[in-house]
């Protein structure tokens, strides 16, 4: 087992030693809801001549074979049993979700025994049986039994979610907000999530696929709930700062994060290969040197050498004007990974973050992205996390024309990207990608650290290209005096584009460009470029040190400005199956030296693109602006009029 310094591990002997007691809840014991209101129906009867109980019990390893429930109160196996009507015998999906409440339930009082020998609540429950408490630890033991509850029951229902995903089908079902979500203790905890899945297995339950589908739903609600209870709890710490792995089930329970399977998601995409990409020549050769730079990530280590020497992507920003070729972009890049993923036999992860995330209830929204930003950081896959018209997902801080998710979206965002707790482990990447980068706030834009220019064709050759692409084969129209392609050639062609920033392209820019060459003359010292990255603040105060820091990250991005060889993606064991060591000596090997041509290109680049952004931004405002004060004029016209009239 690859265990770290914070991961502890739950011990087999230690969960099972808890089956019985689970078994034992599962099968009976008295609840009367404090929260939620009323209860699903008892189990129907059999039909005519036939027992309430199993002829056949489960023969599932572990399961207990006789039934000690009583007739009163939740009797949650007796409910799985008659959720498919009057099939006298348990079914294969019936036995597995008996099976994995019970080990849920087992690993939750598992990890709750941890929790308390961690904190000394242990102690506390002793000397609270014994009647010698002290006054002044009343409280302490209080506040300590109700962190444990919310620790034991969201990994009961962490641990649960995650045994039944593979066992999902394609049935959602919407089984509303979880209510019986008590603190009082760890038990009480258990008793009143259990109940509350009875209920709702009663009530939408009524055959298999029925049955796992309310299970799964339930135990997310109840993650969702107790995860905003726990933000208010201050003796959560050692329950956050600690993972703790199952090694058998492959599972890792890491404070109040759903937990996820190491496998990839099935793609369900239409791929592009790089050479159906025409133009934005550097955003492709960015994305194909970035896919191929997921690849080295070490997953013993967790870490991928690229993002301890530097020069790792972790979040870029993909603008352009619509049609210019954004989505062709993501297909390519996601094609590339996960074919490179099929190579090496890694688990591949994909997900797109979109419009229909945003919830109109309160905090859902935020939720979905955290649940996005958590798939896709797994540190056991390599994960690709795409954000799509960003602009419309994320509201602008202080705009009163944004949904309160979408400010709880932007929230998220910005402390998963450039937050106190981030980790760039280099196992994954995240792309913004908008027609109106402008409307994106200030803050969330400058996350990005590298910008992608999605321009798409711009020369001639690019146009014949795209025309020849697009057409097919299946005509007879002769090319002419073109050669196919040639103007696609990545290298060649990426030297051109870079070439093109060694002066500004934006206006505003450029004059601040050529003030300070005639004051300073060439910029061929760091000082010198101090002074003009100084100027460019002066012209634009939102040009802060985070765009520095961006800068000389998209620097070290040029000193890896290599390819890694495509034998070593097609045969594993010449690099991607190497020790962590290895890949970063060889990584090292071919590292570009820094020079001021880089700098300059980098410098230029990135505040090219904020003065792209601020420029409509203003102008996007002053037409508003201009829209008020003709509807004002008119108005008064009106009114004027009216007036007059009476």
């Amino acid at each position: 087992m690859t265990q770290t310094a914070d991961t502890m591990e739950l011990r087999e002997a230690d969960i099972r030693k808890h089956y019985a007691a689970a078994v034992a809840m599962l099968e009976g014991f008295d609840h009367a809801p404090r929260i939620a209101k009323g209860g699903a129906a008892p189990a129907p009867e059999r039909s005519p001549g036939i027992a309430t109980t199993r002829r056949f019990r489960s023969t599932t390893p572990g399961l207990v074979t006789r039934s000690t429930a009583r007739p009163e109160g939740v009797q949650l196996l007796n409910r799985i049993e008659h959720a498919d009507g009057d099939d006298p015998l348990i079914s294969p999906q019936q036995a597995t979700v008996m099976a994995i409440l019970r080990r849920a339930v087992a690993i939750a009082q598992a990890l709750g025994e941890q929790f308390s020998d961690a904190t000394g609540l242990s102690d506390l429950k002793r000397a609270n049986l014994q009647g010698s408490l002290p006054a002044n630890r009343k409280t302490d033991f209080s506040e300590l039994l109700e962190a444990e509850a919310l620790a034991v029951g969201y990994s009961f229902a962490n641990a649960a979610a995650f045994l039944l995903a593979p066992h999902m089908s394609e049935l959602t079902v919407e089984v509303g907000e979880a209510e019986e979500v008590l603190t009082d203790n760890a038990q009480l905890m258990l008793h009143g999530l259990l109940w509350e899945i009875d209920k709702k297995i009663g009530d939408l339950a009524h055959d298999d696929a029925h049955l796992v589908a309310v299970v799964e739903a339930q135990a997310e609600q109840v993650m969702a709930r107790i995860a905003l209870r726990a933000a208010n709890n201050g003796r959560l710490t050692a329950f956050n700062a600690t993972s703790y792995r199952v090694e058998a089930d492959d599972l890792t329970l890491r404070g109040f994060t759903p937990a996820s399977r190491a496998k990839g998601t099935a793609l369900v995409m239409q791929f592009k290969k790089p050479e159906q990409v025409v133009g934005n020549h550097i955003a492709k050769y960015q994305a194909m040197r970035l896919s191929k730079m997921l690849m080295a990530y070490d997953f013993d280590r967790k870490l991928n050498p690229f993002a301890e020497l530097g020069g790792f992507i972790f979040t870029f920003m993909g603008d352009g004007k619509p049609g210019t070729g954004k989505t062709t972009l993501i297909q390519m890049m996601a094609g590339l990974i996960h074919d490179y993923c099929q190579v090496a036999g890694y688990g591949f992860r994909y997900q797109n973050f979109g419009i229909d995330n945003i919830d109109s209830y309160q905090g859902k929204s935020g939720q979905n992205a955290k649940a996005f930003v958590q798939n896709v950081l797994d540190p056991g896959v390599i994960g690709f996390g795409t954000i799509d018209d960003i602009d419309q997902i994320a509201g602008k801080r202080g705009d009163r024309q944004s949904s309160a998710g979408q400010q709880e979206v932007t929230a998220v965002f910005m402390e998963a990207f450039a937050g106190a707790n981030t980790v760039v482990r280099g196992n994954c990447t995240f792309g913004m990608f908008s027609n109106y980068p402008e409307n994106v706030d200030d803050a969330l834009r400058q996350r990005a650290g590298a910008r992608f220019l999605v321009d798409g064709p711009q020369s001639r050759e690019d146009y014949i290209d795209i025309l020849a692409l697009l057409l097919g084969k299946k005509h007879d129209i002769p090319l002419g005096d073109h050669e196919l392609y040639a103007a696609q050639q990545i290298q060649r062609a990426v030297a051109r584009s870079f070439e093109a920033h060694n002066k500004p392209q934006e206006q505003g820019l450029l004059e601040v460009f050529d003030r300070m060459h005639s004051q300073i003359g060439a910029l061929d010292t760091i000082a010198k470029l101090g002074a003009y990255l100084k100027a460019i603040q002066e012209a634009d105060e939102r040009f802060t040190g985070r765009a520095i820091k961006n800068i000389t990250d998209a620097v070290k991005v040029r000193a890896m400005d290599f390819e890694l060889p495509d034998a070593w993606m097609e045969q594993p064991e010449l690099f991607l199956f190497k020790d962590y060591d290895t890949k970063k000596a060889m990584i090292e090997e071919l590292r570009r030296p820094i020079t001021i041509e880089m700098v300059i290109q980098e410098i230029n680049r990135y505040a090219d693109s904020e003065f792209r952004y601020a420029d409509k931004s203003d102008e996007v405002a002053i037409d508003a602006m201009v829209r008020d004060f003709g509807r004002q004029e008119e108005a008064k016209k009106r009114y004027l009029a009216q007036r007059g009239a009476s």
